[in-house]
Protein backbone atom coordinates (compact mmCIF):
# COMPACT_ATOMS: atom_id res chain seq x y z
CA UNK A 1 0.00 0.00 0.00
CA UNK A 2 1.40 3.18 -1.15
CA UNK A 3 2.11 6.12 1.65
CA UNK A 4 -1.39 8.07 0.19
CA UNK A 5 -3.54 4.84 0.59
CA UNK A 6 -1.94 4.75 4.18
CA UNK A 7 -2.73 7.70 5.64
CA UNK A 8 -6.33 7.63 6.12
CA UNK A 9 -5.47 4.68 7.58
CA UNK A 10 -2.64 5.41 9.90
CA UNK A 11 -4.63 8.90 10.88
CA UNK A 12 -8.02 6.49 12.11
CA UNK A 13 -5.35 4.20 14.41
CA UNK A 14 -3.25 7.63 16.09
CA UNK A 15 -6.90 8.80 16.78
CA UNK A 16 -8.90 5.58 17.80
CA UNK A 17 -6.00 4.78 20.19
CA UNK A 18 -5.80 8.70 21.75
CA UNK A 19 -9.43 8.04 21.84
CA UNK A 20 -8.99 5.05 24.01
CA UNK A 21 -6.53 5.95 26.34
CA UNK A 22 -8.08 9.37 26.94
CA UNK A 23 -11.26 7.60 28.22
CA UNK A 24 -9.43 5.00 30.20
CA UNK A 25 -7.28 7.77 32.13
CA UNK A 26 -10.44 10.24 32.21
CA UNK A 27 -12.66 8.03 33.41
CA UNK A 28 -12.27 8.43 37.26
CA UNK A 29 -13.41 11.96 36.70
CA UNK A 30 -16.47 10.96 34.83
CA UNK A 31 -15.25 12.76 31.82
CA UNK A 32 -15.24 10.82 28.46
CA UNK A 33 -12.64 11.75 25.66
CA UNK A 34 -15.23 13.79 23.69
CA UNK A 35 -16.38 15.50 26.62
CA UNK A 36 -13.11 16.58 27.64
CA UNK A 37 -13.02 18.24 24.01
CA UNK A 38 -16.08 20.08 24.58
CA UNK A 39 -14.52 21.53 28.18
CA UNK A 40 -11.12 22.14 26.60
CA UNK A 41 -12.94 24.18 23.58
CA UNK A 42 -15.25 26.27 26.08
CA UNK A 43 -11.81 26.47 28.67
CA UNK A 44 -10.57 28.80 26.03
CA UNK A 45 -12.87 31.42 27.60
CA UNK A 46 -15.29 32.82 25.21
CA UNK A 47 -19.16 31.80 25.57
CA UNK A 48 -20.66 29.86 22.57
CA UNK A 49 -23.54 28.89 20.41
CA UNK A 50 -23.80 25.45 20.52
CA UNK A 51 -23.52 26.00 16.47
CA UNK A 52 -20.14 27.85 17.10
CA UNK A 53 -18.97 24.85 19.73
CA UNK A 54 -19.64 22.20 16.96
CA UNK A 55 -17.74 24.11 14.14
CA UNK A 56 -14.91 24.51 17.01
CA UNK A 57 -14.35 20.67 18.12
CA UNK A 58 -15.22 20.00 15.33
CA UNK A 59 -18.38 17.68 15.79
CA UNK A 60 -21.64 17.22 14.66
CA UNK A 61 -24.39 19.51 16.58
CA UNK A 62 -26.81 16.69 17.95
CA UNK A 63 -23.38 14.86 19.80
CA UNK A 64 -22.78 18.57 20.72
CA UNK A 65 -26.49 19.03 22.14
CA UNK A 66 -26.87 15.44 24.14
CA UNK A 67 -23.26 16.62 25.62
CA UNK A 68 -24.56 19.70 26.91
CA UNK A 69 -27.53 18.77 28.14
CA UNK A 70 -25.43 15.71 30.14
CA UNK A 71 -22.87 18.51 31.37
CA UNK A 72 -25.15 20.74 32.40
CA UNK A 73 -27.09 18.38 34.36
CA UNK A 74 -23.68 18.07 36.04
CA UNK A 75 -23.26 22.03 36.76
CA UNK A 76 -20.09 21.81 34.44
CA UNK A 77 -21.85 24.25 31.63
CA UNK A 78 -24.39 26.57 31.81
CA UNK A 79 -26.32 28.77 29.30
CA UNK A 80 -27.10 31.73 28.89
CA UNK A 81 -28.99 34.53 26.58
CA UNK A 82 -26.75 35.78 23.92
CA UNK A 83 -25.37 39.25 24.24
CA UNK A 84 -26.44 40.52 20.91
CA UNK A 85 -29.46 38.20 20.01
CA UNK A 86 -32.28 37.80 22.43
CA UNK A 87 -33.44 34.65 20.58
CA UNK A 88 -29.61 32.80 21.06
CA UNK A 89 -27.97 30.63 23.59
CA UNK A 90 -24.58 30.39 24.79
CA UNK A 91 -22.83 28.17 26.64
CA UNK A 92 -19.66 28.42 28.70
CA UNK A 93 -18.04 26.70 31.94
CA UNK A 94 -19.13 26.92 35.31
CA UNK A 95 -16.81 27.60 37.67
CA UNK A 96 -17.42 23.67 38.48
CA UNK A 97 -16.91 23.52 34.65
CA UNK A 98 -13.26 24.99 34.87
CA UNK A 99 -12.11 23.37 38.13
CA UNK A 100 -13.27 19.91 36.17
CA UNK A 101 -11.24 20.76 32.67
CA UNK A 102 -7.96 21.36 34.89
CA UNK A 103 -8.34 18.43 36.82
CA UNK A 104 -8.66 16.33 33.46
CA UNK A 105 -5.95 18.41 31.51
CA UNK A 106 -3.11 17.29 34.32
CA UNK A 107 -4.72 13.40 34.07
CA UNK A 108 -4.12 13.88 30.54
CA UNK A 109 -0.82 14.98 30.60
CA UNK A 110 0.79 11.98 30.49
CA UNK A 111 -0.90 10.51 27.53
CA UNK A 112 0.39 13.54 25.70
CA UNK A 113 3.58 12.92 26.46
CA UNK A 114 3.54 9.57 25.36
CA UNK A 115 2.41 10.77 22.17
CA UNK A 116 5.13 13.07 21.47
CA UNK A 117 7.91 10.62 22.98
CA UNK A 118 9.07 9.44 19.86
CA UNK A 119 9.18 12.66 18.20
CA UNK A 120 11.51 15.68 17.81
CA UNK A 121 10.08 19.42 18.93
CA UNK A 122 10.54 20.43 15.39
CA UNK A 123 8.96 16.65 14.18
CA UNK A 124 5.72 18.13 16.62
CA UNK A 125 5.72 21.28 14.87
CA UNK A 126 5.63 20.00 11.58
CA UNK A 127 3.25 17.25 12.32
CA UNK A 128 0.64 19.95 13.54
CA UNK A 129 1.15 21.70 11.01
CA UNK A 130 0.33 19.00 7.90
CA UNK A 131 -2.52 17.81 10.22
CA UNK A 132 -3.88 21.27 10.34
CA UNK A 133 -3.73 21.73 6.92
CA UNK A 134 -5.14 18.30 6.06
CA UNK A 135 -7.68 18.74 8.38
CA UNK A 136 -8.17 22.35 6.21
CA UNK A 137 -8.33 20.60 3.00
CA UNK A 138 -11.28 18.04 4.12
CA UNK A 139 -13.28 20.91 5.83
CA UNK A 140 -13.25 22.70 2.31
CA UNK A 141 -14.98 19.18 0.68
CA UNK A 142 -18.67 17.97 1.28
CA UNK A 143 -18.58 14.85 3.27
CA UNK A 144 -19.75 12.26 0.80
CA UNK A 145 -16.89 13.91 -1.28
CA UNK A 146 -14.09 13.79 1.33
CA UNK A 147 -14.88 10.40 2.46
CA UNK A 148 -14.75 9.04 -1.33
CA UNK A 149 -11.52 10.65 -2.07
CA UNK A 150 -9.81 9.11 1.17
CA UNK A 151 -9.73 5.65 -0.69
CA UNK A 152 -9.97 4.09 -3.75
CA UNK A 153 -13.37 2.84 -5.62
CA UNK A 154 -13.85 -1.03 -4.37
CA UNK A 155 -12.00 -3.26 -6.87
CA UNK A 156 -9.41 -0.81 -7.74
CA UNK A 157 -6.36 -2.85 -7.51
CA UNK A 158 -3.96 0.25 -7.34
CA UNK A 159 -2.92 0.05 -3.96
Amino acid sequence: MDQTNELPLVLRSAYHGLHRRSNLRFEEYGVTADQFVLLATLARGDALTQRELAARMPSDPSTVRAMLALLRKRGLVARQTHPTDARAKTVSLTRAGRQKFQQVWKAGQSIRDQMVSSLSSSEVTTLVTLLRRVAGSLAELPPVMAAAELCPPLGDDRG
